[in-house]
């Protein structure tokens, strides 16, 4: 009789405790439907660990500052709004994880990334799949665009007019005879260095040699040697200032007497701290210069410096400018949605519409490809060993 009594207490028991789980399940579910139904995330993907650390940090809290300024306006139309900051480790295959996670994701609405071209081409492909919005800060290879997919915009200049600047520059400003390109094997490097190439021979100037380093290494003695042979009137790099830098340092310590010429990549205070007083006399093109150069400039410099503690880097402002573009995408995609929680193609469709929006960088309005038609670029050049360099010539970037 005890042990009847028993089962009995035990199946009352196991029949409460299945409908209070039942019951907390619905619960649950019933909250997070209704938080999903106003809850929007927006991602800046960049590399936040590893040797481009500092430049993708830079990236980061330049798009967080925007979205910090802009998101009680968007929590107005009753959503609520979460930064959410990934890390690529500027590679290909992290990056492609990271898209795949924030493509399952269904609150992450737009992407402000990535830093490097090899591993925003692929990871926009995720993208595409869902019409998840990127803006891309800093992605300079044609590929980015020239795919067409709607849902792909940048706001900063293509390598098939930055490498041709750079070329240019060597030919007819630095009256260069004889070129020397090396590239660190990246998708974004080589494919400057081919621009540059290609210019290079239209501008009548010689290649003397084309050699190919990997990303990492520190001792270049190796393609140093056949640059000191050949004394080339100028050293084309494409590539990104940790082994750039490391090019200038050793190019100083063997005594080559080559003008250095580098792209966007080498656009870090880094660069000063690797190369020291090396550096001195270096030029880099840029779609990014020194934005304390003008007074509103100047304001959001002091803006972020009291934010964050430290001083922007010249692509902070274009992480900025990304993640305006966004929120300004989403702000009209949210109302044309009846205020309604927009689907990612209405965000994509109205991010693209973007025109005349004033930025910090340029006046931002998308081409039908996704390039900015506002864009510029910039030759810089160090005249010192302080960060920013100079700005010694400046371009419309647009074709």
């Amino acid at each position: 009789m005890l042990r009847r009594k028993s089962k009995v207490v035990v199946s009352v028991l196991l029949l409460v405790f299945t409908l209070g789980m039942l019951g907390g399940c619905t619960s649950k579910a019933k909250t997070t439907g209704d938080s999903a139904a106003n809850k929007i995330k927006i991602a800046s993907v960049t590399p936040l660990s590893g040797s481009q650390a500092a430049l993708g940090e830079q990236i980061k809290l330049g798009a967080q500052m925007a979205f910090d300024e802009q998101k009680a306006e968007v929590e107005k139309l009753g959503f609520t709004l979460e930064f959410a900051p990934q890390d690529d480790q500027a590679d290909p295959k992290v990056g492609v994880a990271v898209a795949q996670k924030l493509l399952a994701d269904t609150d992450v609405l737009a992407v402000d990334g990535h830093f490097n071209s090899g591993v925003a081409i692929p990871s926009s492909e995720i993208y595409a799949k869902d019409n998840l919005c990127m803006v891309s800060p800093a992605n300079t290879a044609v590929g980015i665009t020239d795919r067409r997919l709607p849902n792909v915009n940048r706001i900063c200049a293509r390598d098939d007019v930055q490498g041709p600047l750079g070329a240019d520059f060597a030919a007819q400003d630095l009256g260069a005879k004889t070129i020397f390109l090396i590239h660190d094997k990246t998708t974004y490097g080589q494919s400057i260095a081919d621009e540059v190439k290609k210019q290079a021979t239209v501008d009548g100037m010689q290649v003397v040699g084309y050699e190919g380093i990997t990303p990492g290494e520190s001792d270049f003695s190796g393609v140093l040697n056949k640059v000191a042979v050949v004394k080339p009137d100028v050293v084309y790099f494409g590539g990104i200032y940790p082994e750039g830098s490391l090019l200038i340092k050793q190019m100083s310590d063997k005594g080559i007497k080559a003008k250095f010429i580098g792209p966007d990549g080498m656009d870090d205070p880094e660069e000063v701290k690797i190369a020291g007083a090396a550096v001195i006399g270096t030029y880099y093109t840029s779609p990014a210069a020194d934005i304390s150069r003008t007074p509103a400039g100047k304001a959001w410099v002091d803006s972020f410096t009291a934010k964050f503690g430290k001083a922007p880097s010249n692509w902070s402002a274009y992480g900025y400018d990304a993640m305006n573009v966004i929120m300004e995408g989403l702000k009209k995609a949210i109302v044309a949605n009846g205020g309604k929680k927009p689907s990612r193609l209405q965000v994509s469709t109205a991010v693209r519409a973007v025109s005349g929006l004033q930025g910090l960088t340029s006046v931002i309005s998308f081409d039908d490809k996704g390039d900015n038609k506002g864009a510029k670029l910039y030759v810089a050049q160090f005249k010192e060993a302080k960060y920013p360099p100079a700005v010694v010539k400046e371009v419309n970037a647009f074709k």
